[in-house]
């Protein structure tokens, strides 16, 4: 009985993950895209979510710079409907300017809006934004409730365990987005000291997950099925996000969605994966500048070389990348290294 009782017990936890809700926004599935400037951008995003991811958000956007109809700002707010569910991410910390970027923001359409409590770059959080308002709770809470107060959809709120090892305010943070309105809130489990490569905080993720009622999303170092599960069985959080897990492997969501339902995987050959590569370059040349679009595949070519044989050298044809021919010729190599793959 009791060995009958415990497989229920662990089937209606994944049936509930399975359904997580953002507002009225019901997601579906075990992973989504995290959000990252500079690199999940609208064809990656497309990318992910036809390969298994939950949900998208897109880049980092500042506040100021919408209110001022900053061109650049609108091309990181647009998105398509192979986005959805989308959230667009706003950074700021000013209440009123915070809000008015909010509304501007739906224009574009997007399912829910999230708000940067997280970034650690020195021209984010040097400016009191992304990761400097976990010093100041009482402002955090002031720009959740202003912009909650401007739109008419979702809010959600990503956040670092703190500033500091000594300071320490997810939690406090959390629980004052969620009295603020704020509909699910993520936390990135390392300081903004920390960086990225410190090992993850799994207890305080947990602690925030017991501070509030709203979903928390668990995000840092999930890269497979196995590290999904244990970011989830760690810290009883709602969901998870993937990072730099999805750079150059789109494939990881479609691996954590089998682990987690308990199903097979195979991963898909070298020439497939080279085939998406291909295409979501493709997208990148439509979506913006071509120029721009090739120095940017030198990055996202480069990511998908990780692990193969040769890597080292194919990844530097990656920083000479000019034209699809470029990146046809290093696939080719890459296939001729690793004819096993």
């Amino acid at each position: 009985m009791s060995s009958i009782f415990l497989k229920l017990t662990i089937f209606a936890f994944w049936y509930i993950i399975l359904y997580m809700r953002i507002g009225n926004i019901e997601i579906k599935g075990f992973a989504a895209l995290a959000p990252m400037a500079g690199v999940a951008d609208r064809a990656m995003r497309e990318i992910c979510r036809e390969h298994g991811a939950a949900f998208t958000v897109g880049e980092l956007t500042s506040a100021r710079g919408v209110t001022l109809n900053d061109k650049k700002s609108d091309s990181l707010l647009s998105c398509s409907d192979r986005e959805r569910p989308f959230g667009s991410q706003l950074f700021g910390n000013d209440p009123e300017i915070m809000a008015q970027a909010a509304k501007r923001a739906l224009k574009f359409n997007p399912d829910f809006i999230d708000i940067n409590m997280g970034c650690p770059a020195p021209k984010v959080a040097g400016n009191g934004g992304g990761s400097a308002l976990l010093k100041d709770p009482m402002l955090a809470e002031q720009i959740v409730r202003a912009v909650v107060k401007a739109v008419n959809v979702p809010v959600t709120v990503k956040m670092r365990t703190g500033f500091d090892k000594d300071g320490i305010t997810a939690p406090e943070v959390a629980k004052r987005c969620e009295e603020a309105g704020a509909a699910a809130v993520t936390v990135h489990g390392r300081t903004r000291a920390q960086m990225y490569s410190p090992p993850v905080d799994y207890d305080t993720i947990a602690e925030v997950k017991r501070a509030v009622k709203i979903p928390v999303i668990g995000n840092g170092d999930v890269t497979d099925g196995k590290s999904a599960k244990y970011m989830y069985e760690s810290t009883g959080c709602d969901f998870v996000f993937v990072g730099r897990g999805a750079q150059g492997n789109p494939f990881v969501f479609e691996e954590i969605n089998a682990y987690l339902r308990g199903e097979s995987y195979t991963p898909p050959t070298l020439e497939a994966r080279f085939s998406v590569l291909i295409r979501q370059i493709k997208l990148m040349s439509e979506y913006k500048d071509p120029h721009i679009a090739f120095l940017e595949a030198r990055k996202h070519t480069a990511w998908y070389m990780h692990g193969l044989e040769g890597a080292a050298a194919l990844r530097r044809m990656c920083g000479e990348i000019d034209c699809f021919s470029d990146i046809e010729a290093i696939c080719q190599k890459a296939l001729e290294q690793n004819p096993n793959l």
